[in-house]
């Protein structure tokens, strides 16, 4: 109890003991008519409100009062806008209350609570729930839930050869093992993760898990669905398949060829020929800079030696002569060759 406040307890009008606000969480009880002397508390509720918030700016209109169950006395709720950055369609409400034999009014509780349209944080999820396995580091310890449905004590009867022939030998076993759900669930994860038949690398593999010999099966009920990889050039290499996954490195996806044979591709263009051609005098003098003389004698330079050199490999026709390019101070090319070009097949 908070405080008491007296307030005057004359006639009120019939039209506020009516007053309803709007979508609160009190609505989901019983209607209750609120209690007169209560709601003519508006100041006080705002009072109490703005010691609670520390800043009136923050305290808007009186959006309505609403009555509450009780099971002695009376209790209302004032509810007020909340002026406050990020919280649009939330409201301050502020519960008071008074006996049957009094009219001071008790401020009970006063809190933040969101309406119709509010912005609100998701639900929140266990951690147990929300635990992936990629946030577990080294050092890390995942503490085991008692009540998980996935295991079951090891003293009762499995269906699973596996689990129940260990048990034998050992005389006792281990204390929890893997039940029927969490086995489904397991499979159900395994087969529709990234080594499963619906994973991209398993559409465009030669042949499936199952026919390859790096392939290693799982032991008890789940032999026949899953196993592990044990090619160190696979993707899922020490990773559990499914018998339907499949990847490029199967072990009968082998390729026959003969050892040193060379695979021959068309050339998109034959640079083995030159074609040498002429070029005509040209009659009116041209005006060539020093940079252009350089640079047309060392395209001439670099056509002769390149003709020169497969003359040489080829040795067709004896030795190839090849006439001396032209000084490239002259005006134009006066000797063959005089032009270089490629020649598309």
């Amino acid at each position: 109890m908070r405080d008491d406040r007296e307030v005057n307890a004359t006639e009120v009008d019939s039209e506020m003991t009516s007053t309803q606000t709007t979508s609160t969480p009190a609505e989901r009880h019983a209607p209750v008519n609120p209690d007169a002397v209560l709601v003519r508390a508006v100041d006080v509720a705002r009072d109490a409100l703005r010691e609670d918030v520390g800043d009136d700016s923050k305290i808007g209109a009186h959006l309505g009062v609403v009555g509450e169950p009780s099971a002695s006395g009376a209790v209302v709720t004032h509810n007020f806008v909340a002026n406050l950055d990020g919280y649009l369609g939330w409201h301050w409400a502020i519960s008071v209350s008074r006996t049957d034999d009094s009219d001071h009014v008790t401020i009970c509780e006063s809190v933040l609570l969101p309406g119709d349209g509010a912005i609100r944080t998701v639900s929140w999820v266990p951690w147990s729930e929300r635990l992936r396995a990629e946030d577990v580091h080294p050092g890390d310890v995942v503490r085991s839930d008692p009540d998980d449905d996935r295991l079951v004590p090891a003293y009762l009867q499995s269906d699973d050869p596996a689990v129940e022939e260990t048990a034998y030998e050992l005389g006792l076993g281990r204390v929890r093992v893997m039940s029927r759900d969490g086995r489904i669930d397991t499979a159900t994860r395994w087969q529709s993760g990234n080594h499963g038949p619906t994973s991209a690398m398993a559409k465009h593999a030669p042949a499936n898990c199952g026919t390859c010999g790096f392939y290693l099966p799982l032991a008890g009920s789940l032999s026949a669905l899953f196993g592990a990889c044990g090619n160190e050039v696979s993707p899922a290499d020490g990773a559990i398949v499914t018998a339907d996954f499949g990847c490029g490195a199967h072990s009968e996806a082998t390729i026959s060829a003969e050892p040193g044979a060379l695979v021959e591709h068309e050339h998109v263009y034959d640079t083995t020929l030159l074609d040498l051609y002429n070029l005509p005098r040209h009659t009116e003098k041209r005006d060539y800079t020093d940079e252009q003389r350089t640079r047309i004698a060392r395209v001439l330079a670099a056509a002769v030696a390149d003709r020169q050199q497969r003359a040489d490999r080829s040795d067709v026709d004896g030795t190839s002569k090849i006439e001396d390019a032209t000084d490239p101070n002259d005006e134009v090319p006066t000797k063959k060759p005089a032009h270089l070009s490629r020649t598309k097949k």
